[in-house]
């Protein structure tokens, strides 16, 4: 029995999408979007420390944490179903399980095709990664995120404020004297995870290496087996494996710029033309960081699935010897 495709009924779904641009024309009219305050650094929530880190400073309540909470949820959430998918023992998954295993199968080929047999070693770094930096990046598309928040006294450029009903106030554009701190901001632009996601690729990249090529790992970065019989090509392998060290220390910095640039850079465009043009064009631009995202998480697994990939073999013969 042949079944036909179910096609895209455009006769029904373009009074939704009408219905939702007029909507949008009366929301703007209604409520006018404001430009929020931007910074780098992320917000705090309460002004007192939660605790206290000897030499390292107080450690305080900020707005990232909060979707930090939220990207671990969504992935313990990712888990469970697929577990509970497992368990009942069906033979073709659906729903999330179905598309995780698309995805995994995909990640896998990729990691098996650069790896080799390190593929199994390698792959749940790669995999894991990709799947937390994509939800994180995700996240500041959600309506609401970076927009429901604790308004408070600005110290420069704030603005006035508009009863909702109860404790509920929204800012107008009219300049005044408050601002919001919003009580969930994108995950990715906060170098502080970046810079802990880096530091975790990187240090697992040389514990891959250790695992792969033993203790004569480190020659890479401390040559000095021919320092004494060939001097001259010795000194050179000796400066070779200075700046092995240095490019591996850089991989720390070019992880974390890369991702928190591009994600700040995203919420910034989207902050402006929100604000700028509420109309039409924040769709595209919703459209265009969404692929960004994409991109974004693809290139930093992919990158830390490379790099672990490489130092599992050794220089020249080396690797394959040992």
């Amino acid at each position: 029995m042949e079944t036909t495709p179910k096609k895209w009924r455009w006769g029904v779904n373009r009074w939704i999408v009408l219905a939702c641009i007029i909507l949008g024309v009366f929301a703007v009219n209604i409520a006018a979007p404001v430009r929020p305050h931007i910074q780098v650094a992320p917000e705090k929530l309460i002004e007192e420390p939660l605790f206290h880190l000897g030499p390292l400073g107080d450690f305080y309540l900020v707005n990232t944490l909060p979707a930090l909470l939220i990207v671990d949820l969504i992935v313990l959430w990712i888990a469970w179903s697929v577990q509970r998918t497992v368990r009942k023992g069906d033979l073709v998954p659906r729903g999330i399980a179905g598309a995780l295993e698309a995805l995994i199968e995909i990640l896998y080929n990729l990691t098996e095709s650069s790896a080799g047999r390190w593929a199994k070693e390698i792959f749940p770094w790669f995999a894991s990664i990709f799947l937390v930096v994509l939800i994180a990046n995700l996240m500041k598309l959600v309506p609401g995120v970076e927009t429901i928040g604790i308004i408070h006294h600005a110290e420069k450029d704030g603005h006035a404020i508009q009863a909702l009903g109860g404790v509920w106030y929204t800012l107008s554009t009219e300049k005044g004297e408050y601002t919001l701190t919003p009580f969930v901001r994108g995950l990715s632009t906060d170098l502080n995870f970046t810079v802990g996601l880096a530091l975790i690729s990187v240090f697992m990249t040389q514990v891959i290496g250790v695992r792969a090529q033993g203790w004569r790992y480190f020659l890479k970065f401390f040559n000095v087996t021919t320092l004494f019989s060939r001097p001259f090509f010795g000194a050179i392998d000796f400066l070779v494996g200075l700046l092995e060290t240095i490019s591996e220390l850089a991989k720390i910095l070019s992880f974390s710029f890369r991702l928190f640039g591009n994600m700040f850079a995203g919420f910034v465009l989207i902050a402006l033309v929100g604000s700028l043009l509420p109309v039409f064009i924040p769709s595209f631009v919703y459209v265009f960081e969404a692929f960004i995202a994409l991109i974004q998480a693809f290139v930093f697994g992919m990158l830390t699935m490379v790099f672990m990939a490489q130092a599992t073999r050794g220089h020249g013969g080396e690797g394959e010897h040992h």
